[in-house]
């Protein structure tokens, strides 16, 4: 299964910001053992591309692994060699789509407007991230009016309180960021017990 249709068919992209390298894994193990398989370690954070070759080396097939926040080619390239599948960016940059489809990886460019998701799907984005998701579902079922043949991801925003609603409104995956995985906290076994139950919840809430 090729990792597009993986997003398409797991959705939920887990967004894991400021963890260090030894937390990564532990987290990344918690979400898997709650049914989440997608993975974005954003590269602000402490070792990114370490972070990002463990969890492919040692979780393989279970985690599909991505970057985000990239917001250059070069930087696009060595999250690629690192094990990335999937590329996020907060902005269109063409040239981080160009680098990102070289490498035969899925591209997931960050637009809000309708002008820029339909640049960014037109210059090879596979799905749009459009962010900041906090202005609501009903922003995504307008969208999706007269571009409904773009796959759109909601970022930022995302929660259990609303994540059904994403869903009504005809969005193919979501970004959850600090409303599944709070890196401030400690990572000890709590933690990641608490983890693995959040993660089952969002699972179960768009299955149902």
């Amino acid at each position: 299964m090729n990792t597009l249709t993986r997003i398409f068919e797991n959705k939920i992209i887990s967004i894991v910001r400021g963890a260090k390298p030894e937390d990564t894994l532990k987290i990344a193990k918690a979400l898997r053992d709650g049914g989440i398989r997608l993975i974005e370690i954003t590269l602000n954070s402490p070792n990114a591309l370490e972070s990002i070759e463990l969890i492919s080396q040692e979780l393989g097939e279970e985690m599909v692994v991505g970057a985000g926040t990239v917001l250059d080619p070069e930087t696009a390239r060595a999250a690629l060699l690192a094990g990335s599948k999937f590329i996020l960016s907060p902005t269109v940059h063409l040239e981080t789509i160009k680098m990102t489809k070289r490498y035969g990886a899925v591209s997931i460019p960050g637009a809000f407007t309708p002008t820029e998701i339909l640049t960014a799907y037109e210059n090879g984005g596979d799905i749009i991230k459009v962010f900041p998701a906090s202005v609501g579902p009903n922003y995504f079922k307008d969208i999706r009016g007269p571009l409904s043949h773009i796959p759109l991801l909601p970022t930022g925003g995302v929660t259990l309180d609303n994540i059904a609603e994403f869903q009504k409104a005809g969005v193919v995956g979501f970004g959850i960021g600090s409303s599944l995985v709070d890196a401030k906290q400690e990572v000890n076994e709590r933690y990641l017990m608490e983890l693995t139950q959040k993660a089952r919840s969002f699972v179960s809430a768009i299955r149902s």
